[in-house]
């Protein structure tokens, strides 16, 4: 967000224990103290756009959901984490309904990679075909929009899919990069898609700038050796100045 130049405010909803092979503790943070954060910051710095991640727990969903209602926050992005890239469970089994319930209906757009479509959408995904009735099938449960992301296909290039009640469907493709330097690339990309929401672009213009940048940050960080595990992607390769809009 820093380095697409708007502001990023955070709601710290769960502490963990992580590094480039794995996370090894979770301490999901109270909900009324998720709450007040979101109070905070919404009370003095109204943000132009939200994105959500990494939530845990349904008591953290509701209280979510009930601080967007409350303060009538738009331009909602949801990611809905459950699995890391390590392969670590980050989302409780009964928290799933309460997302689908509760956040939803409130999100604008909701980015899961392959396999969590295939779990929100009770399917496997396996040809174009099978996207489209994943996507179907996830906004039928309340959702506006969804963007299955194609970083778990087995494509020549990297091909998101944008299924929305509001207009047809599109593909966003770019190059497949190769490197072990993989971590955040959900988050970076859901995180890139809000602020571009937020600086007043259109979805389709969101998504689109968001894979270019991640894309630029996944091939200038390819060479870089942190850790012995997936690395993370070059955030800062071109830096911006820090607009007016906030997040």
């Amino acid at each position: 967000m820093s380095a697409l130049g708007v502001y990023g405010m955070t709601a710290i909803t769960a502490i963990t224990a992580q590094n480039t092979c794995g996370v090894t503790a979770i301490m999901p943070v109270e909900p009324q103290v998720v709450s007040a954060q979101i109070d905070a910051i919404a009370t003095d710095i109204r943000p132009d756009a939200v994105k959500i991640g990494m939530l845990f727990s349904r008591p953290i969903i509701e209280a979510v959901a009930n601080s967007i209602a409350e303060h009538s926050l738009r331009r909602i992005v949801l990611d809905p984490v459950m699995i890391s890239t390590s392969g670590s469970r980050l989302l409780e089994t009964d928290a799933i309904d309460a997302m689908v319930r509760l956040l939803f209906p409130l999100a604008d757009v909701i980015t899961p990679n392959r396999y969590e479509a295939e779990f929100l959408a009770g399917t496997k995904i396996a040809t174009p075909a099978d996207v489209a009735a994943a996507a179907d099938a996830i906004l039928s449960r309340g959702a506006k929009a969804v963007l299955i992301k194609g970083g778990h296909f087995d494509d020549a290039s990297m091909t998101d899919y944008l299924f929305a009640q509001s207009h047809e469907p599109r593909l966003f493709s770019s190059p497949k990069i190769v490197t072990p330097n993989t971590h955040g690339t959900g988050c970076t990309l859901s995180s890139a898609i809000a602020s571009h929401l937020a600086l007043g672009h259109t979805l389709p213009e969101a998504v689109t700038l968001a894979k270019e940048y991640l894309s630029h940050a996944l091939a200038a960080g390819a060479s870089v050796k942190i850790g012995h595990g997936h690395g993370p992607v070059n955030h800062l390769f071109n830096p911006q100045q820090l607009k007016t809009h906030i997040l």
